[in-house]
Protein backbone atom coordinates (compact mmCIF):
# COMPACT_ATOMS: atom_id res chain seq x y z
CA UNK A 1 0.00 0.00 0.00
CA UNK A 2 2.83 2.41 0.85
CA UNK A 3 4.42 1.60 -2.51
CA UNK A 4 1.23 2.70 -4.29
CA UNK A 5 1.28 6.10 -2.54
CA UNK A 6 5.00 6.48 -3.19
CA UNK A 7 4.48 5.95 -6.93
CA UNK A 8 1.57 8.39 -6.93
CA UNK A 9 3.67 10.99 -5.09
CA UNK A 10 6.56 10.59 -7.57
CA UNK A 11 4.18 10.91 -10.52
CA UNK A 12 2.64 14.09 -9.13
CA UNK A 13 6.08 15.52 -8.36
CA UNK A 14 7.27 14.86 -11.94
CA UNK A 15 4.22 16.28 -13.76
CA UNK A 16 5.47 19.89 -13.88
CA UNK A 17 8.80 18.73 -15.29
CA UNK A 18 7.18 16.52 -17.91
CA UNK A 19 4.90 19.36 -18.98
CA UNK A 20 7.94 21.69 -19.22
CA UNK A 21 9.62 19.33 -21.70
CA UNK A 22 7.12 20.24 -24.40
CA UNK A 23 9.18 21.25 -27.45
CA UNK A 24 8.23 23.87 -29.97
CA UNK A 25 8.78 23.05 -33.61
CA UNK A 26 11.72 24.88 -35.17
CA UNK A 27 10.83 28.47 -36.00
CA UNK A 28 11.05 28.81 -39.81
CA UNK A 29 12.05 32.48 -39.45
CA UNK A 30 15.01 31.76 -37.15
CA UNK A 31 18.12 33.64 -38.34
CA UNK A 32 21.47 31.89 -38.31
CA UNK A 33 24.47 33.65 -36.80
CA UNK A 34 27.35 33.20 -39.25
CA UNK A 35 29.84 32.72 -36.42
CA UNK A 36 29.86 33.01 -32.62
CA UNK A 37 29.86 36.57 -31.31
CA UNK A 38 32.06 37.41 -28.34
CA UNK A 39 31.54 40.52 -26.24
CA UNK A 40 32.86 41.89 -22.99
CA UNK A 41 29.78 42.40 -20.76
CA UNK A 42 31.71 44.77 -18.51
CA UNK A 43 32.48 47.15 -21.39
CA UNK A 44 30.99 50.63 -21.23
CA UNK A 45 30.60 51.20 -24.98
CA UNK A 46 26.94 50.16 -25.34
CA UNK A 47 24.77 53.16 -26.04
CA UNK A 48 21.53 53.49 -28.01
CA UNK A 49 21.71 56.82 -29.88
CA UNK A 50 18.08 56.56 -31.04
CA UNK A 51 16.84 56.81 -27.44
CA UNK A 52 19.91 58.41 -25.84
CA UNK A 53 19.79 55.71 -23.18
CA UNK A 54 22.93 54.18 -21.77
CA UNK A 55 22.78 50.55 -20.71
CA UNK A 56 25.51 48.49 -19.16
CA UNK A 57 25.73 44.75 -18.75
CA UNK A 58 27.84 45.32 -15.65
CA UNK A 59 24.57 45.85 -13.77
CA UNK A 60 22.18 42.99 -13.02
CA UNK A 61 18.81 43.09 -14.81
CA UNK A 62 20.10 45.46 -17.47
CA UNK A 63 20.32 44.87 -21.22
CA UNK A 64 22.03 46.08 -24.35
CA UNK A 65 21.22 45.95 -28.05
CA UNK A 66 23.94 44.60 -30.32
CA UNK A 67 23.82 45.06 -34.08
CA UNK A 68 27.28 46.01 -35.37
CA UNK A 69 28.95 42.59 -34.98
CA UNK A 70 26.26 40.57 -36.73
CA UNK A 71 26.46 39.39 -40.34
CA UNK A 72 23.30 37.34 -40.79
CA UNK A 73 19.58 37.71 -41.31
CA UNK A 74 19.25 38.78 -37.67
CA UNK A 75 17.96 42.25 -36.80
CA UNK A 76 20.31 42.45 -33.87
CA UNK A 77 20.41 40.97 -30.41
CA UNK A 78 19.05 41.76 -26.98
CA UNK A 79 21.56 40.71 -24.33
CA UNK A 80 20.06 40.63 -20.82
CA UNK A 81 22.12 40.03 -17.68
CA UNK A 82 20.16 37.98 -15.16
CA UNK A 83 22.91 37.23 -12.66
CA UNK A 84 26.68 37.54 -12.40
CA UNK A 85 27.24 34.59 -14.74
CA UNK A 86 23.87 34.09 -16.45
CA UNK A 87 22.75 35.93 -19.58
CA UNK A 88 19.76 35.59 -21.88
CA UNK A 89 20.22 36.55 -25.53
CA UNK A 90 17.28 36.97 -27.90
CA UNK A 91 17.04 38.01 -31.52
CA UNK A 92 15.36 41.38 -32.12
CA UNK A 93 13.35 39.90 -34.98
CA UNK A 94 9.68 39.29 -34.10
CA UNK A 95 9.39 35.48 -33.91
CA UNK A 96 5.89 35.09 -35.36
CA UNK A 97 5.29 37.74 -38.02
CA UNK A 98 8.74 39.20 -38.70
CA UNK A 99 7.82 41.10 -41.86
CA UNK A 100 4.38 42.37 -40.84
CA UNK A 101 5.45 46.00 -40.28
CA UNK A 102 7.95 48.34 -41.84
CA UNK A 103 8.83 51.94 -41.03
CA UNK A 104 8.78 54.88 -43.46
CA UNK A 105 12.25 53.92 -44.79
CA UNK A 106 11.18 50.32 -45.49
CA UNK A 107 13.04 48.86 -42.49
CA UNK A 108 11.29 46.01 -40.73
CA UNK A 109 10.50 46.38 -37.05
CA UNK A 110 12.71 45.26 -34.18
CA UNK A 111 11.79 44.04 -30.74
CA UNK A 112 12.50 46.40 -27.86
CA UNK A 113 12.91 45.93 -24.13
CA UNK A 114 10.41 47.47 -21.76
CA UNK A 115 11.61 45.64 -18.66
CA UNK A 116 10.42 43.06 -17.63
CA UNK A 117 9.07 42.53 -21.14
CA UNK A 118 10.38 42.28 -24.67
CA UNK A 119 7.81 44.05 -26.82
CA UNK A 120 6.80 43.51 -30.43
CA UNK A 121 4.97 46.79 -31.12
CA UNK A 122 3.93 45.74 -34.60
CA UNK A 123 2.03 42.63 -33.45
CA UNK A 124 1.27 44.10 -30.01
CA UNK A 125 2.86 41.09 -28.30
CA UNK A 126 4.66 41.03 -24.96
CA UNK A 127 7.23 38.36 -24.11
CA UNK A 128 8.80 37.44 -20.77
CA UNK A 129 12.45 38.55 -20.77
CA UNK A 130 13.41 35.64 -18.47
CA UNK A 131 12.16 32.78 -20.65
CA UNK A 132 11.04 34.24 -23.98
CA UNK A 133 7.45 33.03 -23.68
CA UNK A 134 4.54 35.04 -25.05
CA UNK A 135 2.67 36.66 -22.17
CA UNK A 136 -0.03 38.82 -23.66
CA UNK A 137 -1.29 39.71 -27.08
CA UNK A 138 -4.17 41.92 -28.15
CA UNK A 139 -5.98 39.63 -30.64
CA UNK A 140 -7.46 42.22 -33.02
CA UNK A 141 -4.37 44.33 -33.67
CA UNK A 142 -2.88 42.49 -36.66
CA UNK A 143 -5.23 40.33 -38.73
CA UNK A 144 -2.61 37.82 -39.92
CA UNK A 145 -1.14 37.08 -36.49
CA UNK A 146 -1.81 33.35 -35.92
CA UNK A 147 -4.97 32.85 -33.88
CA UNK A 148 -6.18 29.59 -35.37
CA UNK A 149 -4.37 27.27 -32.96
CA UNK A 150 -1.14 27.16 -34.99
CA UNK A 151 2.12 27.46 -33.14
CA UNK A 152 2.90 30.78 -31.53
CA UNK A 153 6.67 30.83 -31.26
CA UNK A 154 8.57 32.14 -28.23
CA UNK A 155 11.41 34.63 -28.68
CA UNK A 156 14.35 33.36 -30.70
CA UNK A 157 17.00 32.61 -28.10
CA UNK A 158 20.71 31.99 -28.56
CA UNK A 159 23.14 29.95 -26.49
CA UNK A 160 25.55 31.77 -24.19
CA UNK A 161 28.79 30.86 -22.49
CA UNK A 162 30.41 33.21 -19.98
CA UNK A 163 33.99 32.63 -18.76
CA UNK A 164 34.00 35.46 -16.22
CA UNK A 165 35.34 38.01 -18.72
CA UNK A 166 33.90 37.33 -22.18
CA UNK A 167 30.40 36.29 -23.22
CA UNK A 168 30.15 34.06 -26.30
CA UNK A 169 26.84 33.99 -28.17
CA UNK A 170 26.10 31.24 -30.70
CA UNK A 171 23.28 29.32 -32.40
Amino acid sequence: MKSKYLHLFILIALLPFLHGCEKYPENPYRPVLSYPITINPNSTHYYDPSTEIYHSLSALFDWVYITADIESTSRGLIVFRYSYDEFFVYDRMPPNEPNACTDSQGNTTRLVVDYPFVVDHCNNAYYNILNGQLIVREPDMVPDFPTDGTTIFPLIQYHTQFDGVKLTISN
